[in-house]
This record gives C-alpha cells, sequence and structure tokens, in this order.
C-alpha cells in the first residue's frame, strides 16, 4: 500500500494564511457566510469556501499595527502559538482583510465613510493601514477569536497553514462576494450546507466540511463562540494515503494519524467516493 507520507519528493513550504467564519443569528439557530470561488482559481475552483487568503507582510508593519484597536491588550496567547507578537497581530490582520476583501465587511471601530469605495480601494491594492485611516476606523482585532488551525498535507504541491478565526457579523454591515475571485455567496446554516454537499448541489474542502460538521454540533452562536474562547485553537494536518485503489484522508484520532488524540468532534477519515470526500 503506498502512503503519501512514503513519498521522496520535496515538501512545498505551507503559507500562512487567514480564514474567517463569519456568523449570525439565524432562522435555524445561526449562519455561516459563503463564497464560491470563481472556476479560474487555482485554488479551489468553484467550491464553497469561508473568505480566507494568504497572509502579506504588510499585515504586521507598523503602520498597520497603529490602525489596531487595543493591539496592546489583543490576546495573541489566544492562538496557541509561540510566535512574535508583531506576527501575531499580523494574522488578526490578515483575517479581518480577507473577510473585507472577499465578503465587504469591515470588522473595525469608529467606521465613518463609505464601505463599498473603501472596500475597491483595498480590492485595488491600497495598503489596508491607509484604507482604515481614511475611514478614521481602527481594525478591532479583538472581535475575531481563533477557532482552529489547518494545515494542508505534506503530499500536496500548493500547501497553506491556515489559521481559521470566527467573528460576528456587524448587524449594520451586508456581506457580498467580490464577483472577481468569488462568483456567488450566501448565508446557510451549518447543517444546510452540509446537505448541500451529501446532495452534491456545492462543493467542499475537507477543512470546510469539517468546520461545518463542528459547527453542527453547536445550538447557537453564543455556544460557538464560548466554545471557542475556552480553549486554544486544535492544529489539524491531515494525512492523505491511498488504500485499495481509493484515496483517504486521516485526522488527529485516527489509527493512521500519528496524532492519536482526537482534535475536533466528528470523523476522523474522510474517504473520497469519486466525487468528494464523506465519512468513512
Amino acid at each position: 500500500m503506498q502512503t503519501d507520507s512514503d513519498s521522496t519528493r520535496d515538501v512545498a513550504v505551507a503559507r500562512d494564511a487567514a480564514t474567517v467564519l463569519l456568523l449570525r443569528d439565524g432562522g435555524d439557530g445561526f449562519e455561516v457566510f459563503m463564497v464560491k470561488r470563481s472556476g479560474l482559481s487555482d485554488v479551489l475552483g468553484e467550491a464553497h469556501v469561508f473568505p480566507g487568503g494568504k497572509i502579506d507582510a504588510a499585515d504586521s508593519a507598523p503602520a498597520m499595527l497603529g490602525r489596531i484597536a487595543g493591539l496592546a491588550a489583543l490576546d495573541v496567547a489566544a492562538l496557541g502559538e509561540s510566535v512574535p507578537r508583531e506576527r501575531a497581530a499580523g494574522m488578526f490582520v490578515a483575517a479581518a482583510r480577507e473577510t473585507f476583501e472577499e465578503a465587504g465587511v469591515l470588522l473595525a471601530q469608529g467606521v465613518a465613510g463609505d464601505l463599498a469605495a473603501a472596500r475597491a480601494r483595498l480590492n485595488a491594492k491600497e495598503p489596508l493601514a491607509d484604507v482604515l485611516a481614511s475611514l478614521g476606523a481602527l481594525l478591532d482585532a479583538a472581535a475575531l477569536v481563533p477557532w482552529a488551525r489547518w494545515v494542508t498535507p505534506a503530499a500536496v504541491p500548493k500547501r497553506f497553514d491556515a489559521r481559521f478565526f470566527l467573528a460576528v457579523a456587524p448587524p449594520e454591515q451586508a456581506a457580498r462576494h467580490d464577483d472577481y475571485e468569488a462568483t456567488h455567496s450566501e448565508w446557510l446554516s451549518p447543517r444546510a450546507a452540509l446537505a448541500r454537499y451529501r446532495e452534491g448541489a456545492i462543493k467542499l474542502a475537507p477543512p470546510t466540511y469539517m468546520s461545518l460538521h463542528h459547527l453542527s454540533l453547536f445550538a447557537d452562536l453564543g455556544a460557538v463562540i464560548a466554545d471557542a474562547r475556552s480553549r486554544r485553537p486544535p492544529v489539524l494536518q491531515p494525512v492523505a494515503f491511498h488504500e485499495d485503489g481509493v484515496r483517504h484522508i486521516a485526522l488527529p484520532g485516527d489509527a493512521r494519524h500519528p496524532v492519536r488524540e482526537q482534535a475536533i468532534p466528528g470523523p476522523t477519515r474522510l474517504v473520497w467516493d469519486g466525487q468528494k470526500y464523506l465519512p468513512a
């Protein structure tokens, strides 16, 4: 049996990234905002995902850190990582930046100005620090709650070390996709999203599927946020392997994963059925 860990080729370095599960109260408990990536994307094309992307050097630059409300009090330890404070703060910044770029929701204090125009400037590559300054706003990094950390399997050529955050959407702001990286967006209850995935109506990557499964176990928005604040984010680095010609993904707690302790509730192994990954 050939496993991906048996490969002797070079392992690509995982690029730091940030992802945000934007939440709101809904008719079925609570909902999460999802965007459908463009089919032209070289990463997860046409899949339903949470807003997110790569962490840039500018996210931890002095000018940007100066636009964070309560920077000195920011709970960087909540990430559960031993990294310099500036780098940790940059992860929160990247999460907020991607939320504004891809969902049009700005997690900030003291906003005074046209958010749509500000978003357009950000998507035109104007630095977030400058955009915030023009709005008289400070980034509300405390609105982001670390949730989990997913690292792409070693066998994948394009890898990410993605920090997943939770954030409650400001009720006065309307979330919408950018019509560039994403072609569609919608609010879905976690259970509704999972049902549509099982029906083949939407595509989900394994971390998205598992995140939705985890969310589906909570009765309301308050319970989700309270759980996230009560613990450090679990680290999940899936192990991909083939068994009898079928592709499997093992998660912490599975017999084929080197980490024996289960990291999050739910299945510890996903199996490719030819169209999608489903619990073994």
